[in-house]
């Protein structure tokens, strides 16, 4: 026995002494910069740069559809197919019933001067409105006439925000015009004041929801936008309960009469317990007095991490292919709107690595647009937690848009490109039409998709309370070799927001199109790396486009990123990937790891240059020596007993 454990020592050291040799081996990151750290903004600045960022993110996604509308009317008119003003009708109605915001697509022939219209869905409208409609219309001919395109200012017809857009055929004989409807950005505007933490939210009352310290657990009132940054929301007639022993079936009928139960749900070790008429406090005291208990807790609610920011160029910042070539997609927002991806060395990364159908991403969010053109046939099943009768579809647009940085289709000449070619999203909405959720049903989602194949997971929401419970579920997914990924918070706060301060978890920050730590992003020693969060143009429901902004939008760069790497190489474990993701993040602000930009901006290119690499590549060396340093004195612990 001595003898083993002699040898066992002596193995334990030589990892040790090797470890302590490697980490002065420098990594491939670029040195970090030396300037002055961001400074976190004060409550009255934070709220003006967030009022600022909303204004301009408003213009920003104003610009994207129009961008988005004038590549339709493009492709219609440059489709040979269409002849006669029947073929061009029968196309046009197509197209409306799947972009519903097309209220009104007028064809040209101009040579003739005639004129097709084909009405979608008009809302009843007073003569002063249909008269600015038509003047519009008129402006976009006599702007064809001359070969050149149309763009109307915004404008209100019936209460409603519009534009029309007008573009000529190639040979000058027909031009296409079209009435669009802009609800999207109340829609926008609306959804992102809550997720700024603009306002209040949730509303206390509001389905008996109530705010407590994240920390003392007291409770608090939640007045302003800023309090939230110090609240964690719950249910106030439900419960977490972890008993030491389970409960048979009559204990359960026992609770459940003596509480008043409107309901009971077990999930891994928990219960969650609804009560008709007794509050968390004498909820807690009932299961504290009455019955062995590991722990009780709040039913946390889970909200969205994003916000919206004005926009900026691919092409300023687009890497070269191995060829000397830039490798740009042919998508229509790509080179103007999506900085995103080059930043990161995306374009470069797909000369190794696209993607694979084979490593699912999971999304647990407020579910995904199903019929979105750009997300075709890059979703398989997925699950509906809020409503287990329904499909996952989103009725908010977080989901949908946090699942078009990770997949929407790339190379297809239309909207914007995803991070990953040919990873696969799997739908799992965890968030009703408020943007929020329990924390059961985090925990179920987490729990869902990992029995159900994920291999990613991308959590872009948050609570700044810890609860044992998720921690649970979270625990269950990283057991099961799963990355599991989640956004820091949007509160500009350097409180932990969970599930992101989780050590299983990748806590993602938020950067600028400059590649500095964005405004609203939380920070903390908790950060692991950076992504880009600001002015991030993807998928919205209904066929459109938005740009959002927050730790929402940069969590999915790093989720899509670690899909890519784990098709390249599937025998990595989740630790593994995480580590190779942490090594090979550019540095940014103070030299090393800080907690604005955890261990640096991801790098694509970089990771999957290493990932490809046959062994474990030598960044990783002091990670894997430590596990098995690890190991080592596990078993050697063992042997000793």
């Amino acid at each position: 026995m001595k003898s083993r454990q002699l040898w066992t020592w002596i193995a334990a050291g030589s990892v040790l002494g090797v470890l302590l040799v490697l980490l002065f081996i420098p990594g491939s990151k670029e040195p970090g910069q030396t300037a002055q750290p961001p400074q976190p903004l004060k409550p009255q600045g934070e709220h003006k740069a967030k009022h600022m960022t909303l204004l301009s993110d408003i213009e920003s996604t104003d610009r994207l559809n129009r961008v988005d509308a004038k590549g339709h009317l493009r492709a219609m008119l440059n489709n040979d197919k269409l002849r006669n003003a029947g073929q061009v009708k029968s196309y046009a109605l197509k197209e409306q019933k799947s972009h519903q915001h097309f209220e009104q697509v007028r064809w040209y022939q101009l040579r003739n001067n005639q004129s097709t219209d084909i009405n979608g869905k008009l809302p009843p409208m007073s003569k002063k409105d249909k008269a600015l409609i038509a003047h519009h219309f008129q402006m976009a001919l006599q702007n064809l006439k001359q070969g050149k395109p149309y763009d109307s200012p915004k404008f209100y017809a019936a209460g409603k925000p519009y534009f029309v857009v007008a573009e000529p055929s190639k040979d000058g004989k027909h031009g296409a015009a079209a009435l669009v409807n802009q609800a999207v950005l109340h829609e926008v505007s609306n959804h992102q004041k809550r997720n700024l933490r603009m306002i209040p939210y949730p509303k206390e009352g509001k389905f008996k929801v109530e705010s407590i310290h994240a920390d003392t657990l007291s409770d608090i009132t939640v007045k302003t936008g800023h309090d939230n940054e110090k609240a964690s929301h719950y249910y106030e007639n439900e419960i977490v309960v972890s008993f030491q022993s389970e409960p048979s079936k009559e204990d359960l009928s026992r609770i459940e009469r003596d509480i008043s139960a409107e309901s009971s749900r077990k999930l891994g070790y928990a219960y969650v317990f609804r009560s008709k008429h007794m509050d968390y406090n004498k909820l807690r005291s009932y299961f504290g007095k009455q019955w062995s208990i590991n722990y009780t807790e709040p039913h946390y609610i889970y909200l969205t991490n994003d916000r919206q920011a004005k926009s900026g160029a691919a092409s300023d910042i687009m890497p070269e292919g191995p060829d000397g070539q830039v490798n740009i997609p042919n998508d229509l927002l790509f080179s103007e709107y999506q900085w995103n991806l080059p930043v990161i060395e995306t374009n470069r990364g797909w000369d190794i690595s696209k993607g694979s159908e084979d490593v699912i991403i999971a999304v647990i969010d407020t579910g995904v647009d199903l019929t979105h053109t750009d997300l075709d046939g890059q979703l398989v099943e997925g699950y509906n937690i809020v409503d287990k009768e329904a499909q996952p579809q989103d009725d908010v647009g977080h989901g949908t848009h946090v699942a078009g940085i990770i997949a929407a289709l790339v190379n297809n000449g239309e909207g914007v490109a995803g991070v990953s070619w040919y990873n696969k999203i799997m739908p799992v909405k965890a968030l009703d039409g408020t943007g929020s959720g329990t924390t059961y049903a985090v925990a179920e989602g987490i729990i869902w998709a990992t029995d159900h194949g994920a291999k990613v997971i991308n959590m872009s929401l948050g609570n700044y309370a810890d609860s044992q419970f998720l921690h649970d579920a979270v625990k269950y997914a990283y057991d099961r070799d799963v990355v599991l990924v989640a956004a820091s918070g949007n509160d500009n706060t350097e409180r932990p927001g969970y599930p992101a301060a989780y050590p299983e978890v990748l806590a993602v920050a938020a950067i600028d199109a400059d590649q500095k730590r964005a405004e609203y992003s939380n920070y903390g020693d908790y950060i692991d790396v950076s992504a880009p969060g600001t002015n991030i143009a993807s998928t919205f429901p209904g066929n459109q486009y938005a740009a959002l902004s927050g730790t929402s939008m940069a969590s999915p760069h790093a989720a899509a990123m670690a899909g890519l790497i784990r098709s390249l190489n599937p025998e990595l474990t989740n630790q593994e990937v995480m580590d190779l993701m942490i090594n090979h993040a550019v540095d940014l602000g103070d030299k090393g790891k800080d907690k604005y930009y955890g261990h640096g901006q991801i790098d694509i290119f970089q990771s999957l240059k290493a990932a490809g690499n046959s062994g474990v590549p030598l960044q990783m060396w002091p990670s894997q020596a430590l596990r098995h340093l690890e190991n080592e004195l596990q078993k050697l612990g063992g042997a000793s007993k």
